[in-house]
């Protein structure tokens, strides 16, 4: 697992994402993550929904993931 497949993953299952992965052992990353459907849930609950996107991959592939979550912020009127 490398940070490039990573990043396709958690952007296929967050449609409208962005997600900037670092790490280069192939096991422990960190990425960040930018997505609409963020706004207006919890910290926990954004990062629940970007490890629904890696499923039975975390704690596999995947040994450790630190995590960066943001939706958006509104353009200006």
């Amino acid at each position: 697992m490398d940070r490039k497949q990573i990043e396709q993953l958690i952007e296929a299952g967050l449609p409208g994402s962005v997600a900037m992965v670092k790490g280069d052992d192939g096991q422990h990353f960190e990425a960040e993550v930018l997505c609409p459907a963020f706004a207006g849930k919890s910290m926990v609950e954004q990062h629940r929904m970007v490890y629904a996107t890696l499923g039975e991959r975390m704690g596999k592939e995947i040994h450790a993931l630190a995590l960066r979550t943001r939706a958006p912020k509104a353009p200006c009127a």
